[in-house]
């Protein structure tokens, strides 16, 4: 007989094996999300799309019961990785806010000063999946009402039983009930592919670009949020801004990656690079016809 606390010890130390694999599998093998040309289907008009309270969304569908998403938030602070966050004591500011959001697994505990304690959303890349299975109970246990949309390509993704991602989200659910885990669906995928495309005018596969969590979170604010507040997110001069501040990649990770280097990095990549600094100008358009504010640093729109 094993009790309640030793079955999820259990399958909490289970799921942490299959994460390492997944990891080393992730990292030797990144391909763009889709083998073919997506059929774009949807119309992409961001000045014409209303703040719609509570609507639900299907393109977000809940593990296991596939129902979709509901989200309100009048007012939505998404929170950047990015080290920009650090010294700027936003904190008391951001946790203020009705909604927070955040990417991935960046972590709130011992930056409360500067990233604020509260998180009401999380948008987190498929790839980012094995850190948060690293730490169950923290991200999933009861305590924890945070909502997480997952976003990630069809193969990891598909809820058959052959999508690995998917497999390790259904089983987190599985052991912790209460969690309140969403998967982006396929449809849903190839739209924010199909937007990438109408912004840009290139194709994201064929320019072997990956769209960011930072991309899709903006989507999704746009649909949920009547008003957006984002901290931490350069724009896209920032890096060529004589004498611009320095920081690390993410605010967690000091002495790691510089941020203007990996983004220069990645915009100049010939295949599997984030075009960063491309959709901080996409965002920049965005927020001629949204409601949406940076702060620290703060943009110029002209």
């Amino acid at each position: 007989f094993i009790s309640r606390p030793q079955k999820k010890s259990v399958i909490a130390t289970g799921l942490v094996a299959a994460v390492s694999l997944f990891v080393v599998a992730v990292h030797l093998a990144e391909k763009p999300y889709f083998p073919w040309q997506p059929a774009f289907s949807g119309h992409w008009a961001p000045s014409k799309q209303p703040y719609q309270a509570f609507k639900p969304h299907p393109g977000y569908v809940s593990i296991p019961k596939m129902e979709p998403l509901k989200v309100k938030c009048e007012l939505c602070s998404v929170v950047s990785s990015s080290g920009q966050m650090l010294g700027q004591a936003a904190g008391a500011l951001i946790d203020r806010s009705p909604c927070i959001w955040r990417m991935n697994n960046a972590p709130t505990r011992g930056f409360e000063r500067d990233v604020g304690r509260r998180t009401t959303l999380r948008v987190v890349s498929h790839t980012s999946v094995p850190l948060l299975l690293q730490r169950p109970q923290h991200f999933f246990g009861q305590n924890n009402d945070t909502v997480y949309v997952v976003w990630g390509p069809l193969r990891n993704m598909r809820s058959d039983g052959k999508g690995v991602v998917y497999n390790m989200l259904r089983q987190a659910a599985d052991s912790y009930p209460h969690a309140r885990i969403y998967a982006t669906t396929d449809d849903r995928m190839n739209y924010c592919d199909m937007v990438f495309k109408k912004e840009t005018g290139k194709d994201r596969i064929q320019s072997g670009s990956y769209l960011s969590t930072g991309w899709f979170t903006l989507i999704l604010a746009m649909d949920t949020c009547k008003e957006i507040h984002v901290y931490g997110m350069i724009n896209d001069t920032y890096c060529r801004t004589e004498g611009y501040r320095k920081v690390p990649y993410h605010y967690y990770e000091a002495g790691n990656r510089d941020e203007c280097a990996e983004y220069l990095l990645h915009e100049s990549a010939p295949y599997g690079g984030h075009r960063f600094i491309t959709e901080k100008t996409v965002f920049a358009k965005w927020a001629k016809n949204h409601a949406i504010k940076f702060f620290n640093p703060p943009w110029q729109l002209s």
